[in-house]
């Protein structure tokens, strides 16, 4: 009788295709690609920044699934996440979003969505890429996580970004969030160490 080998609590474990994957992104399709496609992988531009460290903001309490189902949603009812779109937003963009089902309508989170934009507003072009850029942590800083377990929810460079970000004027940018919002945008790179968009970074 062959033994199969012990299944590591945590680690990479082989997708349909057979590929070793972060668990995670094997609980749904919209992981697998969003896993495969975007996460870690490095984004850079104010807008693009701003939208994920929006949607960071949105996930939290919330299970990340709930907010990359919206994602169309978000987009659409935030104006592709234009930083110079939003800041100009009124108390009927701001009604128009509490009653709009494709987002979360949470209204705290709405109101620093554009208070954000507006205090971004007023930086120079690309000073969000090179603030949040700034507290990436030199490769090798860190080891390579083996399973979920190895993986921190906030380092002390999340935690430095978070301070800059709150002593700028922004809101929801707590050290977890900034965390996620570096794992998410290639700051740091966090795919298991078997997982195979791993390598491909």
């Amino acid at each position: 009788m062959t033994e199969t080998p012990d299944v590591v609590e945590g680690a990479a474990l082989a997708g349909p295709d057979g590929r070793l994957r972060c668990p995670w992104a094997l609980s749904t399709e919209d992981y697998v690609s969003y896993h495969d496609e975007e996460w870690g992988r490095p984004v850079h531009g104010d807008d693009a920044l701003y939208e994920r460290l929006t949607l960071e903001a949105f996930q939290s309490g919330l299970s990340w699934i709930t907010i990359l189902r919206r994602r169309t949603g978000f987009r659409a009812a935030f104006a592709g996440f234009r930083i110079e779109k939003v800041a100009a937003f009124t108390d009927e963009d701001r009604e128009r979003l509490l009653a709009d089902p494709g987002i979360i309508r949470n209204r705290a989170k709405i109101d620093a969505t554009t208070a954000n934009a507006r205090v971004l507003a007023d930086w120079a072009p690309g000073e969000l890429d090179q603030l949040i850029w700034s507290y990436a942590p030199e490769p090798g800083t860190y080891p390579v996580p083996k399973t979920l377990a190895d993986v921190p929810p906030v380092t002390a460079e999340s935690t430095a970004l978070s301070k800059a970000l709150k002593k700028r004027g922004l809101r929801f940018v707590g050290p977890t969030t900034a965390y996620a919002l570096m794992q998410a945008c290639g700051l740091v790179n966090d795919h298991l160490e078997t997982c195979v968009s791993r390598s491909a970074l």
